[in-house]
């Protein structure tokens, strides 16, 4: 449903794949969770991966997918106990940018189920409650209109479009992309404080 994430030029180190769930998430309704990889995922994986909805925007898989980026910690989208896509996040591991970056790509038979908003709301709660970042981002093409309503309807909100941001997958030129994020609550209020004690300032 979108396309291969890239950070941002300041991000420094970042965690990798130990971050990941320990165990599937709780089912949600309609029977979707977020489980860890295990081999046995790979050919459906790549299958989907392959889809030309998919690969439109992720490009052709990687030798070794699903498991040759130790960088990305990896998790299937399980839905009425099918693989239905990967969802993947990185986390920024500076304490002054500390943020998590997401990625997600849904198998486009089981399109406008609802599963890729859903599993989003899943890895939110994951990197909130367990992780504990206030922050999350995702950046979509800015073509992708599919994969911007879905995550708008997770909770992420557009920040701004990024100019040729990102080189097409025939390598022939560059494309835009939209910056969204999701803040916590807390979040946002500790923003609101910063705001107004700026502008009480003399």
């Amino acid at each position: 449903m979108t396309h291969r994430l890239a950070r941002s030029p300041r991000a420094g180190p970042l965690l990798s794949a130990p971050a990941a769930l320990s165990r599937p998430s709780n089912p949600s309704p309609g029977g979707l969770i977020l489980r860890p990889l295990a081999p046995a995922d790979a050919p459906e994986l790549l299958r989907i991966h392959r889809e030309p909805e998919v690969a439109l925007w992720w490009g052709q898989p990687q030798a070794g997918f699903p498991g040759e980026d130790p960088t990305a910690t990896r998790l299937v989208i399980e839905y009425d106990g099918n693989i239905a896509g990967l969802i993947q996040f990185f986390e920024e591991e500076d304490p002054d940018y500390r943020h998590a970056m997401v990625d997600i790509f849904v198998d486009p038979a089981l399109h406008g189920r609802g599963i890729g908003s859903g599993a989003l709301r899943e890895a939110i709660r994951h990197l909130t409650d367990v992780r504990g970042h206030h922050r999350i981002t995702i950046d979509p093409a800015a073509g992708n209109a599919a994969a911007i309503r879905a995550y708008e309807k997770a909770g992420f909100k557009p920040v701004g479009v990024m100019h040729a941001y990102e080189r097409d997958y025939d390598g022939d030129g560059w494309h835009d992309c939209l910056l969204m994020e999701w803040v916590s609550e807390g979040g946002v209020r500790a923003r609101a404080r910063r705001a107004a004690g700026s502008r009480l300032r003399p």
